[in-house]
């Protein structure tokens, strides 16, 4: 899970409900966010837009099923029995 935050907010406007059930959190990257980029997982718009609001946007892992989907046929099939 990634917590997005402003640089010049660090960790200020996330609640600490969320930073206890989140966990003691590392710096990943930064990013330089706009309208016009691109983010493979989200929408950018609504990162904007809840950094902006709330302070902070939290991205989820995938689902389980969505690992699983993109997995090779091989792999898929490695368990099982012969």
């Amino acid at each position: 899970m990634y917590l997005y935050v402003l640089k010049s907010d660090a960790l200020e406007r996330v609640p600490e409900n969320l930073l206890l059930a989140f966990g003691k959190p590392h710096h990943a990257f930064d990013l330089v966010l706009s309208p016009e980029r691109t983010l493979s997982r989200e929408d950018i718009h609504q990162v904007l837009e809840n950094l902006e609001k709330q302070g902070y946007h939290l991205q989820m892992p995938p689902a389980e099923d969505e690992y699983i989907e993109h997995l090779p046929e091989e792999l898929l099939r490695r368990n099982d029995p012969i």
